[in-house]
């Protein structure tokens, strides 16, 4: 669906100096693909590697000169930490070369996610635009307004199980990743787990259990790849090795008419004991609860139940996988 507040994109293709027209970003997209997009996992070839905006050198430069508000530094506890296992952490990454900082996520167990990068950065964003025209070109969206953040991952990195609240496309640039993607139900995303997310600005996190991988459809994506998949199906990460790949979001009206429900049902269900479901909400009654969802947002009803972000380790280049424990505190970097 169009988000009528966002800007077309044009579908000119760019040229380098000389005339001579860039090869294309999207360079084997399908009747498939195109029947596919939205509504069911599907994948296709990119040629973001082309640009040269992910070798080495590259991230080390663009870690350099990064906003730090928009760089998170991160690890998950090993299963035997005493204080944190199997949890995810924050870590403080101030003053540290961005060389250093590529180096941890190579050798240790850190996850960089450079937020936004694909739209604060002129040459980042030129990449952006050019894979979001084809793409609407092949689509016929002409408004998709993507965000974009480059994910920068050591070898035994893993996202956990969650989902996304936007309509997401992960670029897979260098190394292998595995992806299980879970089905589209109350047992695998349940609403009340959905609607405590949606009141959660710092988490997508869901409840999983081992056994949810039976019905995983599980994807190892290579080099070169995209894949995207429906709304909200809740899906986790393994790396395979050192990974680098783009992470784009972006809102459309179906996602933002949802997301706003979420929030009237969290407050029926919390403040008067009712258990609402969206699945069997009419048409009607969503778009009614949308509008009461964007104006409960702005009263004390709907309290952000976000924790603070808390700092638990730091990098140094000395210590074992680049990290040393610290006592907690809040993050104001």
């Amino acid at each position: 669906m169009l988000n009528d507040n966002t800007t077309p994109y044009h579908d000119d293709q760019p040229e380098i100096s000389g005339g001579t027209p860039m090869a294309p970003m999207i360079p084997d997209w399908s009747a498939q693909n195109s029947a596919a997009f939205q509504k069911e996992i599907t994948s296709f070839e990119h040629n973001l590697a082309g640009t040269g905006l992910f070798t080495d050198e590259a991230l080390i430069d663009l870690l350099e000169r990064h906003p730090s508000e928009k760089l998170d530094v991160c690890t998950m506890g090993a299963s035997d930490h005493p204080l944190y296992p199997n949890k995810f952490r924050t870590g403080d990454f101030r003053d540290v070369p961005g060389k250093v900082l590529l180096d941890a996520a190579k050798a240790g167990r850190v996850w960089i996610n450079v937020r936004e990068a694909m739209n604060i950065h002129p040459e980042y964003k030129s990449a952006l635009d050019r894979m979001y025209g084809e793409l609407s070109e092949k689509t016929g969206n002409r408004a998709f307004n993507p965000r974009g953040g480059i994910l920068i991952s050591s070898p035994v990195a893993r996202v956990p199980y969650h989902f996304d609240k936007t309509e997401t496309i992960l670029w897979h640039v260098r190394g292998q990743k595995r992806m299980y993607l879970y089905p589209l139900t109350q047992k695998f995303i349940p609403d009340e787990s959905y609607e405590a997310s949606i009141t959660d600005f710092l988490s997508d996190d869901l409840p999983y259990d081992a056994s949810y991988d039976e019905a995983a459809t599980v994807i190892d994506i290579p080099e070169g790849a995209a894949l995207t998949w429906p709304l909200n199906q809740p899906h986790r990460v393994d790396n395979q090795t050192f990974c680098v790949s783009v992470t784009t979001e972006y809102s459309t009206r179906e996602s933002g008419m949802k997301n706003a429900a979420m929030v009237t049902n969290a407050t029926l269900r919390h403040r008067f004991g009712m258990s609402p479901s969206y699945a069997t909400d009419s048409e009607l009654s969503r778009k009614v609860k949308s509008i009461a969802g964007r104006v409960l947002r702005k009263t004390p009803l709907v309290p952000d139940t976000s924790s603070p972000d808390m700092v638990t380790f730091r990098i140094d280049a000395n210590a074992d996988d680049f990290i040393v424990d610290t006592d907690p505190y809040p993050r104001t970097f």
